[in-house]
C-alpha cells in the first residue's frame, strides 16, 4: 500500500470515529429522554389501572375480546392507524412520526392461562370457564395483563412526542402466546403470516416479559435467550376390563407410568447435558371414570424445551422409541404427535449491544444484568425468524420475597415494576430510531 492510500485509509478512520463520537454525543444528551420520564410518569396510574382491569377479567388465548376491544379503542383515541382482528383479535396500531422510516416494532401479548388464582387481591380473578372440555379457572398467571398495560402506556407516551419521533412505531398487540386451543391456529406464528411485520415493515422488534426477580431489574442475553419449546401429545391405546381382573386387559395407566419414568431418562441418561439444557414434562394425564374400571386409552401432554436442532432433533427419535417400546411390551399400542409451537428465542447480537446502553440508561446502575439461558420458550421467536429482535425480562418480585413462578396460581406482580417497563419499551423505540 502506498504513503497516499495509507493516508487517505487514516482520514475515513479518523472521519468515521469522529462522525460516530458525534452520533454517541448526540445520543446522549437526547431532549426525549426526559421527556419520555415525564409522561411515563404521567400515563404510570392509568398504567396500573388497565393492568388490573385486564387482571380482573383474564381471557384465555383466541378468546381475548374485550381485552383487544379495550386495546383498540385506547390505540384510536390516541390517533394511530389501527387494524383489529388480526390472528382472530390482535391488534396493530400504527404511530408515524416526522419520518415514515425507519421503522420499529413493539409487541405486547394479551392471553391468560386456566389457571385458578390463589393470590388475595381485591382485583383477583374470579373468572371461570370451559377449556378442553373442562370448566376452569381463569388467571393472568403469567404477567401478559402487565405486558398489554405497558405498550398501552408506551403508545401514549409516544404520541405526546409524535412530532419528535424520527420514524414509525407499530404496537402489535399479540392473542394466544401460550398457544392457540386444539384444532386452532394462532399467536405469533399466525400474525407474522397475516402481514403483522409488512406495510410498514418494522426494521427491529422489541418485547419483554415480567418475570419473579427483584422489582425493577431488567435482564438480557444476546444470542440464545430462552429455548424452543414442543408441544407432546401421547395416546396409550389399551383394552378396558374389570379392575379387580386386571389380567383380562391391557392396563394403559400402568403403561402411561412406565412411559413418563422412560421419558425422564432420556434427559438424565441419554442427553448430554454439559453440551445444551434440555427438558421433557409431562403436565397433563388423562384416563378412565372410574377407580373400578380399567380404562381402554390414556391421553398424556407435556412439552419439550432445547437450544439445539440436532439434539432435539435425537430427542424427538428417542422419545417415539422409548414410548413406542414401553407400549408394545405390556400390550399396548402408542401414538405419538410433536408439534413445534416456538423456535428459539434469539436476539440478534448487534441489534443487542446496539441497545444494552438504552437498558443500562433505563434500569439504573448495578439493576442491568446478563441472563442465564432459560427454558421457558417465547413464540416472540416467530417474530426473530423475519427481522432482528431483543427480548427481555423486567423484574417484578418486591425485595426479600421470593416470587411465585410464571403459571402458578400464587403469580404476583409488584406494579412499581410497570413503569420500568414504559421507560424501557419507549426508549428502546426512540433510540434505535435515532441510530438509524
Amino acid at each position: 500500500m502506498g504513503k497516499k492510500s495509507i493516508f487517505a485509509l487514516a482520514v475515513l478512520v479518523i472521519v468515521v470515529a469522529l462522525s460516530q463520537n458525534a452520533h454517541c454525543q448526540e445520543l446522549k444528551t437526547n431532549p426525549l429522554w426526559a421527556k419520555i420520564d415525564q409522561f411515563s410518569s404521567e400515563v404510570e396510574s392509568k398504567c396500573i389501572a388497565w393492568r388490573r382491569v385486564f387482571h380482573q377479567t383474564p381471557e384465555l388465548s383466541n378468546r381475548e375480546f374485550r381485552t383487544a376491544k379495550k386495546v383498540a379503542e385506547h390505540l384510536l383515541s390516541l390517533g394511530l392507524d389501527v387494524k383489529t382482528e388480526v390472528a382472530h383479535t390482535g391488534v396493530v396500531g400504527v404511530l408515524r412520526g416526522k419520518k415514515n422510516t425507519p421503522v420499529v416494532a413493539l409487541r405486547a401479548d394479551m392471553d391468560a392461562l386456566p389457571v385458578t388464582e390463589a393470590v388475595d387481591l381485591p382485583f383477583a380473578s374470579k373468572v371461570r370457564t370451559t377449556y378442553e372440555g373442562k370448566e376452569v379457572g381463569v388467571m393472568h398467571a403469567c404477567g401478559h395483563d402487565a405486558h398489554t398495560a405497558i405498550l398501552m402506556a408506551v403508545a401514549e407516551v409516544l404520541t405526546k412526542i409524535k412530532d419528535e419521533l424520527p420514524g414509525t412505531v407499530k404496537f402489535i398487540f399479540q392473542p394466544a402466546e401460550e398457544g392457540a386451543p386444539r384444532g386452532e391456529e394462532g399467536g405469533a406464528s399466525l400474525m407474522a403470516r397475516q402481514g403483522v411485520l409488512e406495510s410498514p415493515k418494522p426494521d427491529a422488534i422489541f418485547g419483554l416479559h415480567v418475570i419473579p426477580f427483584p422489582t425493577g431489574t431488567i435482564w438480557y442475553r444476546s444470542g440464545k435467550f430462552m429455548a424452543s419449546s414442543d408441544t407432546l401429545r401421547i395416546v396409550i391405546k389399551g383394552s378396558q376390563t374389570h379392575a379387580a381382573y386386571p389380567w383380562e386387559g391391557v392396563d394403559p395407566i400402568v403403561i402411561a407410568s412406565q412411559i413418563i419414568l422412560g421419558l425422564q431418562t432420556i434427559v438424565s441418561r441419554q442427553t448430554n447435558l454439559t453440551l445444551t439444557p434440555a427438558v421433557i414434562t409431562i403436565g397433563s394425564i388423562q384416563g378412565g371414570e372410574r377407580g373400578n374400571i380399567i380404562p381402554d386409552r390414556v391421553e398424556m401432554v407435556g412439552t419439550i424445551r432445547l437450544f439445539d436442532q440436532k439434539i432435539q432433533r435425537e430427542i424427538h427419535e428417542r422419545i417415539r422409541k422409548t414410548v413406542t417400546m414401553i407400549a408394545e411390551s405390556g400390550g399396548a399400542k402408542a401414538e405419538i404427535i410433536i408439534d413445534p409451537y416456538s423456535p428459539i428465542v434469539f436476539n440478534d447480537p448487534g441489534l443487542t449491544q446496539k441497545m444494552i446502553s438504552t437498558l443500562e440508561r433505563v434500569a439504573g446502575k448495578g439493576k442491568l444484568f446478563t441472563a442465564l439461558q432459560m427454558t421457558s420458550s417465547e413464540d416472540f421467536a416467530y417474530y426473530q425468524e423475519k427481522i432482528p429482535g431483543l427480548f427481555f425480562t423486567v423484574g417484578i418480585t418486591p425485595d426479600g420475597s421470593t416470587g411465585a413462578a410464571n403459571h402458578s396460581p400464587h403469580f404476583y406482580v409488584d406494579e412499581r415494576a410497570l413503569i420500568v417497563g414504559i421507560r424501557a419499551m419507549a426508549n428502546l423505540a426512540v433510540d434505535y430510531l435515532a441510530s438509524e
